[in-house]
């Protein structure tokens, strides 16, 4: 059953962070963190919202952190990439246990969990009604689920890029530092630039402002917070040109 109030976005990305999965911790897949997540994606959806997921391997493994302690670089990436299939198919699972009809598609190719990612497949999957999780990253080592998210965005035509994080939005300076810190409801991509606030890594963030894709960065754990946002709610910190 959908809702009948008309939502402001219709195709929307929403990044998630693996740390999101591993609930107050952050480490490992927390089912209750994730059945949470799942019951906000879910709720959306019976808006007649189409729903894309790109999400992070970070509560598993991250391939800097790897190669910060002797793993070869591209190696790590990989294993990076790995976690965040585990994690797509984690949501997957909690999705469908809610009816939510799910497609998990991988830049690493895995056809026994995963189709492939094919644009033109994924685009009929949100016209079918389907959620469509993205894992694997972009396939190449070097790039973050930050820029998948950017670069997946773009290729099916999202809206807006959701960035569900743990904070309310973009600050002028570390709120948990500085308690007068100021919270940007709007900020241009050249102000975020020149402050170098960090809402972004800077290949995913050209990405987004080079194609002009505007990127809203939210508390995912306030309840409510993601129908708020696809409703047009002033939540968190919309950037944009």
């Amino acid at each position: 059953m959908k809702h009948t109030s008309a939502p402001r976005y219709r195709r929307i990305l929403i990044k998630l962070s693996g740390e999101a999965l591993g609930g107050i911790s952050g480490i490992g897949i927390c089912p209750e963190a994730v059945h949470d997540i799942a019951r906000q994606i879910a709720a959306v959806r019976r808006r007649g919202v189409q729903v894309v997921i790109v999400v992070g391997g970070g509560n598993i493994f991250r391939g800097l952190s790897g190669s910060e302690r002797g793993l070869e670089r591209a190696t790590g990436d990989y294993m990076g990439m790995l976690a965040t299939v585990i994690n797509a198919l984690a949501l997957q699972d909690a999705l469908e246990k809610m009816g939510v009809p799910t497609r998990v598609q991988s830049a690493i190719t895995m056809h026994q969990i995963a189709e492939p990612f094919i644009r033109r497949r994924a685009v009929r999957h949100l016209e079918k009604d389907r959620v469509v999780i993205f894992g694997g990253g972009t396939g190449n080592p070097y790039f973050s689920t930050d820029t998948a998210a950017a670069l997946r965005a773009n290729e099916i035509g999202a809206e807006v890029i959701l960035k569900a994080t743990k904070v309310d939005g973009i600050y002028d300076s570390d709120p948990k530092k500085n308690p007068k810190a100021k919270r940007f409801t709007q900020i241009t991509y050249q102000e975020a630039l020149s402050r170098r606030l960090q809402v972004m890594d800077t290949t995913a963030f050209s990405l987004c402002q080079d194609n002009q894709m505007p990127i809203i960065v939210f508390d995912l754990f306030k309840p409510g917070n993601l129908d708020r946002v696809v409703r047009g709610e002033k939540v968190g910190t919309l950037v944009t040109r």
